[in-house]
């Protein structure tokens, strides 16, 4: 009677009132139930999100919670993030070779794609010996644009990285791109210079000894070892590679980034170029 009166659709009502219901079911997962869907996510992310990762992976799967009720519950059943350790620093900056300013001065909030890459090196132990990892992170999004993996740490697996990122994002030569890296001397030799030059990229370089001038890199370093490398024997450096490009191609897509609001870093340049595509035919 009450949609004859209001010429509502009765079809219309039920399925509001399915839809209610289904909805209320969410918000009322029972504690075992919410469980089960921490535990996948922690078995999925191989122990690498904390509470608040985990909370926003749940709204992001439309499991609608609240963050307190996360906390306590992973708390209770013992579910945490695997801890951070610290690493060897492997920068070689004993050198007579030429060292670029200190542009980006710690200025890690960069307003638009291809404007500030980051470059750096790490190490992966096998049984085959050490592999080394230089990775290009673009700062706007926080995305590995380019990486190379070596058993050796000379300047070829930096100039590859950088190679690997210019044809995957193209950027426009001479749009005052700057890439920022330490002391290095694979970041300060000729044929690194060289290549930069070719490609309109202007160098930057941190203070002597100083880790957090380059702390972005840093922190996806310090992810990449504990959420995925650390307890675990490769028996050859295949098999470090196949773990190390994994994890990469995990992190660009899916990985939740505080940084960025808690979505991935192609999630958030793909909606950054959304608005820019909506605003430029508004």
């Amino acid at each position: 009677m009450q949609c004859r009166v209001l010429q509502a659709s009765i079809t219309g009502y039920h399925e509001h009132f399915v839809r209610r219901a289904s909805a209320a079911q969410r918000h009322h997962l029972s504690d075992d139930a919410l469980l089960v869907h921490i535990e996948v996510i922690h078995a999925e992310t191989r122990g690498g999100y904390g509470w608040p990762r985990t909370w926003k992976e749940l709204l992001a799967r439309g499991i609608r919670v609240g963050k307190e009720r996360v906390r306590k519950l992973m708390q209770l059943h013992g579910i945490r993030a695997k801890g951070k350790r610290r690493f060897k620093v492997t920068t070689d900056s004993k050198h007579d070779l030429p060292i670029a300013p200190n542009l980006l001065d710690r200025q890690f909030d960069v307003a638009e794609p291809d404007k500030v890459w980051v470059g750096d090196i790490t190490y992966i132990a096998t049984d085959e010996g050490w592999l080394f990892l230089a990775v290009v992170i673009d700062l706007f999004s926080r995305q590995v644009v380019g990486w190379s993996l070596r058993q050796d740490m000379t300047r070829d697996i930096v100039i590859d990285a950088v190679r690997m990122a210019w044809f995957k994002r193209h950027p426009r030569k001479h749009a005052g791109l700057i890439l920022h890296s330490d002391r290095g001397s694979q970041y300060a030799s000729e044929d690194f210079r060289d290549v930069l030059a070719q490609c309109g990229i202007t160098a930057s370089m941190s203070r002597k000894g100083n880790c957090w001038d380059n702390a972005c890199s840093e922190t996806l370093f310090g992810s990449l070892k504990v959420e995925r490398l650390h307890g675990q024997r490769f028996v050859t450096r295949r098999q470090a590679k196949d773990e190390v490009i994994a994890w990469v191609l995990w992190y660009n897509r899916t990985r939740l980034h505080s940084t960025l609001a808690y979505v991935s870093p192609a999630r958030f340049e793909q909606d950054w170029h959304a608005a820019q595509a909506k605003q430029a035919n508004s």
